[in-house]
């Protein structure tokens, strides 16, 4: 099956890609510790959420199809989703 990226999730990498370049611009200033690590805590939590938001749109895209495919039984791709989450933190 292939997967399709919605423009949303797209959108949030984008805006932690530009995060990421405000950090390394903070530490080329030679900004301060407690400046830098609240923006890397900023863009963690940001890529905590766009991943949580892909796992959330591939197991609804994974139940469709299956349940168009005729099988009812979802459980094992819930099982996935939750390891996948898991191995991640």
């Amino acid at each position: 099956m292939e997967y399709n990226y919605t423009d949303s999730l797209k959108t949030r990498l984008r805006r932690i890609e530009g995060q990421v370049r405000g950090v390394l611009r903070l530490m080329d200033e030679g900004k301060p510790c407690k400046e830098v690590v609240a923006q890397l805590s900023a863009v963690r939590n940001a890529s905590d959420k766009a991943l949580a938001q892909m796992v959330a749109e591939n197991l609804q895209q994974c139940i469709m199809a299956e349940q168009e495919a005729g099988n009812k039984d979802t459980d094992k791709l819930v099982k996935e989703a939750i390891e996948l989450l898991v191995k991640c933190r």
